[in-house]
């Protein structure tokens, strides 16, 4: 499980750490769970995993998520993020 903090509609698409904590911008607009899949999809290119390892737990509707990454254990997805 990963807690993300998500900005939709940004310029770029990008993975990043503020603060300690992880922040994914995707240009998608948060309508019909477009932003969720591009969340989703960003994780996974991101992190080397397949996209149907990575789901959005919580937060469906929240800037901020509970994402979870089948495959990976926490201390592998913090060491790829750069936590």
């Amino acid at each position: 499980m990963l807690e993300v903090r998500v900005q939709p509609r940004a310029n770029r698409n990008e993975v990043t750490v503020r603060d300690g904590r992880v922040l994914v911008r995707v240009t998608a607009a948060p309508a019909d769970g477009k932003a969720n899949a591009a969340v989703c999809a960003l994780l996974a290119k991101s992190l080397s995993v397949p996209k149907g390892a990575v789901r959005v737990q919580r937060g469906a509707t929240s800037r901020d998520k509970v994402v979870s990454i089948d495959g990976m254990d926490e201390r592998e997805v913090k060491r790829c993020l750069g936590l």
